[in-house]
């Protein structure tokens, strides 16, 4: 239950990073690095090096057909860029929402797949 509630607290952050994307146009300002962009970050960081260990041993564990550890790996580097760069008016709008839409597209897919698993496992312990 962890694994799923971490993932969705990262498409939740996809999410924000878009509309402090939007915000920070729009109020066209530049954050303190160290008050507002790094202690956020730091955060996120730390959440997404926790997911990364469970996401990729329940891999190992379950051998998903179609999600692997290289998957994760890309979807972690993109998104430590991407909160940083959602603070920043300057990031190129294009590349940044690409990279958002690919990353929430991964971690949707790993969601489901993991619920799906988890529901199997559920039943047949209770069918035994």
């Amino acid at each position: 239950m962890l694994l799923i509630q971490q993932t969705s607290k990262l498409i939740d952050e996809c999410d924000k990073c878009v509309s402090r994307f939007w915000q920070m146009r729009e109020e066209n300002r530049t954050p303190d690095f160290f008050v507002e962009v790094k202690p956020y970050a730091d955060v996120i960081h730390q959440l997404l090096k926790e997911w990364q260990q469970e996401a990729n041993e329940w891999i190992q564990k379950n051998r998903p057909k179609y999600m692997h550890t290289q998957q994760i790996a890309s979807a972690v580097e993109s998104m430590e860029q991407f909160v940083v760069q959602s603070f920043y008016k300057e990031t190129s709008k294009k590349r940044f929402l690409d990279a958002i839409h690919s990353t929430s597209y991964t971690l949707k897919i790993f969601e489901r797949l993991v619920k799906e698993i988890e529901t199997d496992v559920i039943e047949k312990k209770d069918h035994q």
